[in-house]
Order: structure tokens, then C-alpha cells, then sequence
């Protein structure tokens, strides 16, 4: 199985009718939580999408644009974010254990609370990022920019 055949493919329309069902549960109007889970997204457009609490579970979000994206309690793990905007992204108290960052644009993003073990932030920039509270045991932070995470960004955070 190659890497590309193991992602469902989500067509625009779909995508958006998923984000339409998702906003109404949200809102407890009926609809449903967003199951994106295994869905090819890459280079999905989705700047500003209300995505709290989906399900996005090994997801291709490679190169997607989710800068000023809600995230927030966002189940990420094992997703490809390999190069994705997530700047000013909400990404607090979300689940990316094991998740690929390499080069994610994180500028600005909350990633507090935030369970980041085992994920690959390799180059990603992390520029004024906020990762107080955040789990960051195991994951690889190798050439990541700022080099060196100030206190003030990460406090208490599990190194």
C-alpha cells in the first residue's frame, strides 16, 4: 500500500459539507462531529475553518493552509502537517502525539496544552508561538526556528 493509497480522497464539495455538519454539532444543532480521519487534504484551503474537536487522526494535511484555523481539542495524531501553514493557528489541547510538523509554519500558533509527544517539529517555526503547558517529551525539535524556546513560551511545558 503506498502512502498516497491509504488516505480517502475528499472532494471540495465534501470537505465542505463535513465543516457544515461539523459547525452545527458544535452548536448542538444536530449534525456531526467531522470525521477526516485517513482524508487526503493536502493542500486544502482551509484558513479560519472551525475544526475544534474533529477528528483528523493520520490525515495528509501536507502544504494545507490552516493558518488562523480552530483546532482546539483537535485529534491530530499521526497526521502529515509536513510544510502546512498553521500560523496564528488555535491548536490548544489538541492531540498531536506522533504528528509530522517538518517545516510547519507555527508562527503565533497556541499550541498550549498541547500533546506534541513524539512529533516531528524538525524546522518547523515556532515564532512566538505559545506552548505553555504543552507535552513536548520525545519530539524532535532538531533545527526548529527559534533554535532556543524561551521560558516565557514554554513555561511549565513537559521537555
Amino acid at each position: 500500500m503506498t502512502e498516497s493509497s491509504k488516505h480517502r480522497i475528499i472532494s471540495e464539495q465534501e470537505s465542505k459539507d463535513i465543516l457544515d455538519k461539523h459547525g452545527k454539532w458544535l452548536r448542538t444543532e444536530g449534525g456531526e462531529r467531522a470525521n477526516l480521519s485517513y482524508a487526503n487534504l493536502r493542500y486544502a484551503d482551509l484558513r479560519s475553518a472551525d475544526l475544534r474537536s474533529a477528528d483528523l487522526r493520520s490525515a495528509n494535511l501536507r502544504s494545507a493552509n490552516l493558518s488562523y484555523a480552530d483546532l482546539s481539542y483537535a485529534d491530530l495524531r499521526s497526521a502529515d502537517l509536513r510544510s502546512a501553514n498553521l500560523s496564528y493557528a488555535d491548536l490548544s489541547s489538541a492531540d498531536l502525539r506522533s504528528a509530522n510538523l517538518r517545516s510547519a509554519d507555527l508562527r503565533s500558533a497556541n499550541l498550549s496544552s498541547a500533546n506534541l509527544s513524539y512529533a516531528n517539529l524538525s524546522y518547523a517555526d515556532l515564532s512566538y508561538a505559545n506552548l505553555r503547558y504543552a507535552d513536548l517529551r520525545y519530539a524532535d525539535l532538531r533545527y526548529a526556528d527559534p533554535p532556543i524556546v524561551t521560558g516565557k513560551q514554554i513555561g511549565r511545558a513537559h521537555v
